[in-house]
């Protein structure tokens, strides 16, 4: 990785003090839950401090130049009480800012993120990721938004009642009644739709029916790596119409065609490892013996996917988002310090400034403000859905 003598890596740290730089998927609200020393304490998992084994605190993410960060609410589906540790995990957010005043401030608006930058803080927007903990009814959406919520990623491994997963086998040929009324929910509240995790026939649905922008918070190009989870090309060529943006994510097996060629042979034919049998640390170095060592990629993947995606639909559809999460990194995206670097590697392929800017914030920023506004407009003139699935799919 350059060293901070490089050009383009001092460029890219001064425009990071003119601008934000704005991250959509961060799993850390899931590590503090499952932290078996911290419990759920964001205080006891002491953020303040570097954290060796992670790859997200403060001290990484003031290093990595990180203005705003999309923190992700994911129950495990294997844990059950969906609803309770969707809460659970919203509540570490809220815990986290008021342990770190000074470094933290909850972000509900595309303003807070700007306002957040000229204070020197990070602005931290929740998300939910997948709807497991609707529980099959619209009322928590207007919970969620209310304890400052404004993203949500339809679903996430597996598909639920009302929507098909991308790793999953499909059952309802997309988004049934209550998934479309989800959909309109969220754009009456002024909530992000996420299409991150979504099949591409959901892809297209959401497409066609969402009154605002939608995001993919961290997903690739399909054409360059084949995982299930990652974005077609015909989904990609409807982006400039719908103003939707693409968030590259870091995560091996989308971003690295031999990552996912090796880790095929540890996974079930839609790219989840099998139910009995985790990918554990120990299953991955068993399986590095046969197979030799995991290919998990490095910075030159993530760039040739913004890149793609840049050149196919232009410049204002393409971000990042990272989804660090409790496992292995690419080399160079090891952790929340990289995001200069990544910048720096753009920077070295020939965008300008005003690209650097698009792809740090300002596109992310574009479709935030977009999506207050479609809400704001529909609350004036609609009231909330009410209903749960067999109230609307009956």
């Amino acid at each position: 990785m350059p060293t901070a003598q490089d050009p383009h890596l001092e460029r890219a740290l001064a425009l990071l003090e003119k601008f934000p730089l704005i991250d959509g998927h961060n799993d850390l609200p899931m590590r503090i839950r499952l932290d078996t020393a911290a419990k759920g304490d964001p205080r006891r998992f002491d953020m303040a401090r570097h954290h060796p084994e992670g790859d997200t605190d403060l001290p990484r993410l003031r290093a990595g130049r990180v203005s705003a960060q999309v923190f992700a609410c994911s129950p495990p589906k294997r844990r059950g009480q969906f609803a309770v540790m969707t809460l659970e995990m919203i509540d570490i957010i809220h815990r986290m800012i008021e342990a770190w005043p000074q470094d933290f401030v909850l972000a509900t608006t595309a303003e807070t993120i700007l306002t957040a930058k000229a204070e020197g803080r990070i602005a931290a927007i929740i998300a939910v990721e997948g709807g497991l903990g609707l529980e099959n009814s619209l009322a928590p959406l207007r919970a969620w938004h209310a304890l400052g919520a404004r993203l949500m990623t339809l679903c996430h491994n597996d598909g639920l009642d009302w929507v098909d997963s991308a790793t999953d086998a499909p059952r309802h040929g997309g988004l049934t009644a209550f998934g479309r009324a989800v959909v309109a929910e969220l754009n009456r509240l002024g909530m992000i739709v996420d299409l991150a995790h979504a099949a591409p026939s959901v892809m297209h649905q959401v497409l066609d029916l969402s009154a605002a922008p939608v995001l993919f918070s961290h997903s690739n190009a399909l054409a360059l790596c084949d995982h299930p989870r990652n974005v077609p090309d015909d989904v990609l060529d409807r982006l400039r119409a719908k103003d939707a943006v693409v968030m590259a994510t870091f995560i091996p097996a989308f971003l690295n065609q031999p990552s996912r060629d090796w880790l095929k042979q540890l996974e079930d034919p839609w790219g989840k490892a099998p139910e009995n049998q985790p990918v554990t640390a120990a299953y991955i170095a068993a399986h590095e013996a046969v197979a030799g060592p995991w290919p998990v990629g490095d910075m030159a993947d993530l760039v040739a996917h913004v890149e793609y995606i840049a050149q196919r639909v232009g410049v204002a559809h393409v971000g990042i988002g990272c989804d660090f999460y409790p496992g292995p990194m690419p080399d160079g995206l090891k952790d929340a310090a990289c995001y200069p670097h990544i910048l720096a590697a753009l920077l070295r392929n020939g965008w300008s400034d005003d690209a650097i800017a698009a792809i740090a914030c300002g596109n992310f920023l574009r479709l935030f403000r977009q999506v207050e506004a479609v809400g704001a407009d529909l609350r004036r003139s609609q009231g909330p859905i009410i209903g749960r699935v067999e109230d609307l799919d009956a």
